[in-house]
């Protein structure tokens, strides 16, 4: 098993995580989800959730990772046994699903950069060319390149692929969004977009829905449970520096979703009449980041409008590929764990994106589903990550990070959070997807053939939990025989 390959330097890691960590989400989700939940009272429960839910996440998974320096599968198998490698395979499976369909976003991102920098959108049939490029063939070929680029980077392996790409790329995807956002905030009429993103009615705060959707937008965007931080620090050089990694790789994160936020929502207000800006940021992801934004760019209303929009789906397309790059790599590592090279994996991994990101790129219906399904396995992952950690024994896992956990007041927060917290903030945020699904399909909420409900949840996890569980003992000794080279 190849074990040899690690960043240069802690810098690599960290850049690494922030690229992991700050996909398209941060750019066209976050601002819309902060708008729609009250603004300043939804950043505050967004902020506590970074410390109840998405730290201690990533904490667990940078040690996880750097004790077996192996994929989700091969680290709960050497942490926890043969019995564990199930979980690990349920793990690396989601984060595997959104990849297929995520590649699809990711392909959007490119053509919608391409489009704009050929001076190819036209004003007044942005919607037009938003529902025409939806499904079509140029959706499908937009597809191939994301996941034949983020491949190809992946393929040169860890120090002179993945470092070298992200160590330019992230630094300029910060930038581009502290352009943007401060561009925005000096246009007039912004303040009222402002207002709407940061002036906080704390009485929110006793809104479970805006906690719920905070959580649940924290677990998403940091990457926490998903397993890639997983992966990349099973390629550190250093053992040190755990827990202050996981910290910049939160709030970098958090930070780049306050500048795309700075950057869009003033924006839409200082250009659009307040009704109408309400109803944009009300939108759906999709209209917000390939309709809105372009018409608002090329309406004629903000000098060099052109340049500012090639600037924000360069923006858009860093964040998507970066994150992309992290997922693929989770895929790979899980397939060398299982004995095959860097390029076989990177093949098979490159080749079933394709195939599987088909048809979420084809029709909408399914990309939707897909989002649903494993978006919510996402938070099944977290938990099952705080179990292993409680099963392994959590003074245990305290004891090998040392460093800051050593520290009485940070080791209680650690040991509560995980052991007693995530499992309360999955049962809640878990139990409110499902309550909204009811709403969606109040009369055929277990049928596993409509899009976003309870029952489509269960038959795609269930049917890949008896895979895993009937193909364990295979697997496991894949994974003993890679242990042994």
């Amino acid at each position: 098993m190849d074990v040899t390959e690690r960043f240069s330097s802690r810098w690599g890691l960290v850049l690494a995580s922030l690229g992991m960590a700050v996909g398209a989400g941060n750019i066209w989700r976050f601002p819309r989800v902060a708008a729609e939940n009250g603004g300043g009272a939804f950043i505050v429960a967004w902020l506590v959730a970074l410390f109840v839910w998405s730290i201690p996440l990533l904490v667990v998974e940078l040690w996880m990772g750097q004790r077996t320096r192996m994929g989700p599968m091969g680290a709960f198998f050497s942490t926890l046994g043969k019995a564990w490698t199930w979980v690990g395979g349920f793990i690396a499976f989601c984060s595997t699903a959104i990849m297929f369909y995520y590649s699809v976003v990711s392909g959007w991102c490119v053509y919608y950069l391409a489009k704009s920098a050929s001076l190819g959108l036209d004003v007044a049939l942005v919607e037009e060319e938003w529902n025409s490029f939806a499904g079509s063939g140029w959706s499908v070929l937009s597809l191939i390149l994301s996941i034949v680029l983020a491949s190809g980077i992946v393929l040169l392996g860890i120090k002179s692929g993945i470092e070298r790409v992200l160590k330019i790329l992230i630094p300029l995807l910060f930038a581009v969004l502290l352009m943007a956002a401060l561009y925005a905030i000096s246009l007039p009429g912004s303040s009222a977009g402002l207002d709407r993103l940061f002036s906080a009615d704390f009485y929110r705060l006793m809104d479970y829905r805006v906690w719920l959707e905070a959580f649940s937008q924290s677990a998403w965007s940091t990457g926490a449970g998903w397993g890639l931080l997983l992966v990349y620090s099973g390629y550190s050089k250093s053992k040190k520096g755990l827990l202050s990694n996981a910290f910049i790789t939160g709030f970098g994160n958090n930070l780049a979703s306050i500048l795309a936020a700075l950057a869009i929502v003033p924006t839409i207000f200082a250009l659009l009449p307040a009704g109408q800006a309400e109803g944009v940021v009300s939108g759906g992801n999709e209209g917000l980041a390939f309709i809105w934004m372009p018409k608002l760019f090329l309406s004629g209303k903000v000098p060099g409008g052109s340049v500012l929009l090639i600037l924000f789906f360069s923006s858009l397309a860093m964040a998507a590929i970066s994150s992309l790059i992290a997922m693929l790599e989770l895929g790979v590592r899980t397939l060398m764990d299982l004995g095959l090279n860097r390029r076989g994996a990177t093949l098979a991994i490159g080749c079933a994106g394709i195939v599987f990101g088909l048809p979420s790129s084809l029709s909408m219906d399914f990309f939707k589903n897909q989002d649903w399904v494993w978006g919510l396995g996402l938070l099944l992952s977290g938990a099952l990550f705080a179990l292993g950690a409680v099963v392994y024994g959590i003074e245990r896992v305290r004891q090998e990070i040392g460093e800051g956990l050593k520290n009485p007041v940070v080791a209680f927060w650690f040991e509560l959070m995980v052991s007693f917290f995530i499992p309360l903030a999955f049962l809640a945020m878990l139990v409110w997807w499902f309550y909204r699904s009811f709403g969606w399909e109040q009369t055929r909420w277990l049928n596993p053939f409509v899009p976003d409900n309870l029952g489509t949840c269960f038959a795609q996890w269930g049917l890949v939990l008896v895979l895993l569980l009937v193909f364990g003992n295979w697997f496991s000794k894949k994974i003993s025989a890679s242990l042994k080279k």
